[in-house]
């Protein structure tokens, strides 16, 4: 059916939950906000814990867009240490040192071939799932630098890639705009999808109830997206300590939230609606 001229004038919106895959409690929260509330995107952690467990869920949930959460901080790698050893510890963790890896990445090519094989592994493992790739971001937003995008416009071509998220959102400081605008820039030369916005970097485990009610009441014409980080419970990792998981899952199944998605935006199905197009 060919949408009203006045729903396609209404700003579009895709909702997604991040780290999927980390723990059983955040594949529980996934599900239950895609069948039960606003929820219509997922990204996929391909090296997490419970990702057998989330791959499973997703293809039982017909209608979630997929993508893939590519690791490269604060997380395990999908490569053997062995043979990446400039790149993790001997358990196979990435650090969280970002600005050291950062001018790494940028300044030595051996650990740039080793981030190339190990960004291919996390393709290719997401290929084996036989989910469809929605799109592309990378856990704290690590593909904002330079380097780690080059790698995953080139290396996600052979994986069908046509979306990334954009991770600007209104209001993020000045030092970050000319990285943004360059990432705009080489994300639209490269003809891939992208969202004009984002909502939930500055109330990054605190997106509850009023927090998505003050974004989707004021949201601007164009693409925005919201992510979260929903669990059944809080504490799951020390690093997230203070994320309030539970508040963001009560936050997707609230019937106000529903309401006002249904009032002010419409509500696309992953970067791969037509609709987010």
């Amino acid at each position: 059916m060919m949408a009203s001229p006045a729903a396609a004038t209404r700003p579009r919106l895709i909702v997604t939950a991040d780290d999927f895959g980390l723990h059983p409690a955040v594949n529980h929260a996934v599900e239950r906000g895609f069948r039960e509330g606003v929820l219509r995107a997922a990204s996929l952690m391909v090296t997490a814990p419970a990702v057998a467990d989330a791959v499973a869920r997703a293809k039982r949930m017909r209608g979630l867009a997929v993508g893939l959460h590519l690791v490269l901080a604060d997380g395990q790698s999908a490569l053997a240490p062995s043979q990446i050893p400039a790149l993790v510890d001997a358990r196979g963790r990435f650090g969280d040192d970002m600005l050291r890896d950062g001018f790494r990445f940028f300044f030595l090519p051996h650990v740039r071939t080793q981030l190339a094989a190990e960004i291919r592994a996390q393709f290719e493992a997401f290929a084996a799932t036989r989910l469809p790739l929605d799109h592309v971001n990378a856990h704290k937003h690590f593909h904002l630098h330079p380097t780690v995008l080059s790698l995953i416009l080139s290396i996600g071509r052979d994986y069908g890639l046509q979306a990334v998220r954009w991770p600007a959102e209104p209001g993020s400081g000045p030092w970050l705009k000319p990285w943004l605008a360059l990432m705009r820039h080489r994300l639209r030369r490269a003809g891939m999808r992208s969202n004009d916005r984002v909502f939930g970097i500055r109330h990054s485990g605190g997106m509850d109830e009023q927090a998505l009610l003050d974004v989707v009441e004021h949201l601007p014409q164009g693409l925005s997206e919201i992510y979260l980080h929903p669990a059944t419970h809080n504490a799951l990792t020390p690093t997230m300590a203070h994320y309030r998981h539970a508040d963001e899952l009560a936050a997707l199944l609230s019937p106000r939230v529903r309401r006002a998605v249904a009032e002010h935006c419409q509500l696309c199905d992953g970067f791969g609606d037509p609709a987010a197009a």
